[in-house]
């Protein structure tokens, strides 16, 4: 089963280095960060966990909850978390799903047997307070991940949310943004822009981006 953007992530119920998890549940009202990786104790995701660490502060922020996947058990997690702590210089701070039995593997759609039969492929998924799926990204096991964009693009959804914007391409919070094309009513666009906008084409108006 392929996870589209929109779709309601799929619930379950696994263990991991943090007791059992019951994703739904454990969500709640926050948005969630949850990513897959091909094994225990294998270099680039030891860095990548070891990054997420790190972002903690960034992620609370933001109202985000971090959870990693890997097809090995609990014992081998808590080994390899030794690991992350002792070469990354972080302390893991967020659940690493341990699915020896492909349960969630299987849901997520993250066994790709052209790349590897047996290990998962290295997935994110961006999931809602309303436990929609919003981004999905699939890196092949050499590159390691871009966090940055990560949360780049939890900005963009969050704002875009709660204001009739887009982001444009390379954007950051902070920058300009797009009014979106649907926006037509010059009394509606004046009440929601009051610090004006810029017109480059009639479809692409730029504005200061409105305080999140």
């Amino acid at each position: 089963m392929s996870i589209r953007l929109g779709d309601i992530a799929p619930d379950f119920e696994q263990d991991s280095s943090a007791g059992t998890i019951r994703f739904h549940e454990w969500l709640g009202d926050s948005w969630g960060v949850l990513f897959s990786h091909p094994a225990d104790f294998t270099p680039v995701c030891t860095t990548e966990l070891g990054f997420t660490a790190k972002l903690k502060d960034e992620f609370t922020q933001r109202g985000v909850k971090a959870i990693a996947l890997s097809v090995d058990p609990v014992d081998s997690h808590h080994k390899w978390i030794e690991d992350i702590n002792e070469t990354q210089n972080t302390i893991v701070n967020f659940p690493i799903l341990a699915d020896a039995d492909r349960k969630v593997s299987d849901l997520y759609d993250l066994i790709h047997p052209n790349a590897n039969d047996t290990l998962t492929v290295r997935s994110l998924f961006v999931i809602d307070p309303n436990k929609k799926v919003r981004l999905t990204i699939t890196y092949p096991a050499s590159t390691g991940r871009n966090f940055h964009e990560i949360l780049r693009v939890i900005d963009s959804l969050q704002l875009t949310d709660n204001y009739k914007v887009a982001t444009p391409a390379n954007w950051k919070d902070g920058e300009e943004v797009v009014i979106v094309p649907s926006l037509q009513d010059p009394e509606e666009i004046k009440k929601r822009f009051p610090k004006g906008y810029r017109a480059v084409k009639p479809y692409l108006r730029l504005t200061p981006q409105p305080n999140r």
